[in-house]
């Protein structure tokens, strides 16, 4: 008597979808269905990424080598001229030192006072909630807020700043005027309104350190500062690297609040690249010679990232 075998199963292997190959031409199938929502949700996002990032980035590097202009509708190609000149241009070299010498007076007070604050508040001070409100709070204000706060404060009149310097019997300082200490109200400014971010960091990687290390440090006999010293500080190794490489990439770009202040004055003290950018491009017109200036800061700030990258993976 003979007998029929069911579809799809054959009479020495069995099933087809226990054999190998089956079970291969199965998966390959499983994955291609999935495949195809997959792309749905994909699809609007890499419009858009394309759309603002990759077409403004590739139209920006073209537009660097033509002498494309608000004022003239023909644009015509000049290779690397616009590069040339923004080499030997004066004003390019003045705001790329004070977009340096403001990432400079900037950036470490922003990493240590962070860390301070952090260790404060990580300490078991009373008050916690208020201690946190009161750190971060700043960094939620706009910059048109912030700055309209702190120009008050610098008002060389009626500031709260100069006031105070008349009640100890000092001189008022022009705060916003004087070429000598204008970079350093703004710094002052934005290490006030920006330094909650940095300290959420550390209190973070301060919160997530196991209390093991602290307890058995104590059964040691390690004071305060000794557990701060061998066991916080090593364990914040790459949150520091972290917050140092955000903190100056963060300050290299360095526009807003200059702008609203002081506008890159007084005579240009206090003027950074970006906005000699955008002077050049939408005040001056020159679109083509803008864009090659932001790509010569671009390709700095990356050299910086890659340097910073590298220092930081040596040290670990």
């Amino acid at each position: 008597m003979t007998t029929t075998a069911p579809p799809g199963t054959d009479t020495v292997t069995g099933p087809a979808s226990d054999r190998p190959g089956g079970l291969r031409r199965i998966g390959l199938k499983a994955g291609r269905t999935a495949q195809g929502p997959g792309l749905v949700f994909v699809v609007p996002f890499l419009l858009v990424f394309a759309l603002f990032l990759v077409w403004p980035i590739v139209h920006g590097l073209w537009m660097s080598f033509t002498d494309s202009s608000l004022a003239l509708r023909d644009t015509a190609f000049v290779g690397f001229d616009n590069y040339a000149e923004a080499f030997g241009d004066p004003d390019v070299w003045s705001s790329l030192g004070n977009t340096v010498v403001f990432t400079a007076i900037s950036s470490v007070p922003l990493v240590l006072i962070a860390l301070a604050m952090a260790l404060l508040v990580h300490s078991g001070l009373a008050g916690q909630w208020a201690w946190r409100l009161a750190f971060f709070a700043p960094y939620l204000l706009p910059v048109t807020v912030v700055t309209l706060i702190w120009t008050w404060l610098y008002q060389p009149e009626l500031g709260l700043a100069n006031q105070f310097l008349d009640t100890i019997g000092m001189a008022p300082v022009g705060w916003l005027s004087d070429e000598s200490v204008a970079m350093w109200s703004i710094a002052a400014l934005t290490v006030w309104w920006t330094v909650g971010f940095n300290f959420l960091l550390y209190l973070a990687a301060l919160q997530s350190l196991p209390s093991t290390y602290y307890e058995a440090a104590a059964l040691d006999g390690a004071g305060a500062w000794r557990r701060l010293w061998s066991i916080a500080l090593p364990q914040l190794r790459r949150t520091t690297a972290l917050v140092a490489m955000l903190q100056v990439l963060a300050s290299l770009k360095v526009f807003d609040q200059i702008y609203i202040l002081t506008k890159g004055g007084p005579n240009g003290s206090t003027r950074p690249v970006l906005e000699y950018v955008y002077d050049v491009g939408f005040t001056g017109y020159r679109l083509g010679y803008a864009s090659a200036v932001s790509y010569l800061f671009f390709a700095l700030v990356i050299v910086v990232s890659l340097v910073q990258l590298r220092l930081f993976r040596q040290e670990d």
